[in-house]
């Protein structure tokens, strides 16, 4: 079983603080940083980091809560992906960026909807120089922060503890005392029958 983000919506309060810890913990924080202190607005420096993030907070009428990639045991936009750009990495479903060419069959296989394709900018080396190539269509999901020694930073962010990394021993764990307290309750009504 792959790891994942669990959601309560009931802790939810729609803060977004989730979205904007992903932009920042996926984003090149050299364009931030090399603006003018004046300049640092919190949406100016979000919108210079050019980054989207990685999972989406929906509001409906009554409830609010962030939807993101469900690192799915049989991966559709992994069987999808004509070039094997998306894989099994350290039990989660990770898009390789050099091998994804932008055909947005993983968009389409994703069950969730959550799989976009952006334009990000295209760079080759060349004689130990990254030369600029314009831009070029990308794969984009959750990667649940796999490079982070935190973890994802939206679960770290949370200021209501909507968010949490599902381990599957946890999931496990949880699945075996529900179980349990089920037949205790079967048992407590048979008794009282």
């Amino acid at each position: 079983m792959n790891r994942f983000i669990d959601v309560k919506p009931s802790k939810c309060i729609g803060c977004r603080t989730c979205e904007i810890a992903c932009v920042l913990a996926h984003a090149e924080l050299g364009a931030a940083l090399s603006m003018q202190p004046n300049d640092r607005q919190s949406g100016d420096v979000l919108a210079s980091l050019g980054q989207m993030p990685r999972l989406k907070v929906i509001k409906g009428e009554d409830v609010c809560m962030p939807v993101t990639c469900h690192h799915c045991d049989d991966a559709p936009c992994a069987g999808a992906c004509p070039t094997g750009a998306i894989s099994f990495v350290q039990d989660t479903v990770q898009v390789n960026e050099a091998r994804c060419i932008g055909c947005k069959s993983c968009m389409i296989a994703c069950p969730y909807g959550m799989i976009d394709v952006v334009a990000v900018a295209a760079v080759r080396p060349f004689a130990g120089v990254r030369l600029s190539m314009g831009t070029k269509a990308q794969a984009h999901k959750c990667d649940l922060c796999i490079d982070r020694a935190g973890g994802p930073a939206c679960v770290a962010a949370c200021p209501t503890h909507a968010l949490l990394v599902a381990e599957p021993e946890k999931i496990y764990n949880g699945m075996q005392l529900r179980q349990r307290e089920a037949v205790r309750e079967a048992l407590a009504n048979e008794a009282n029958s």
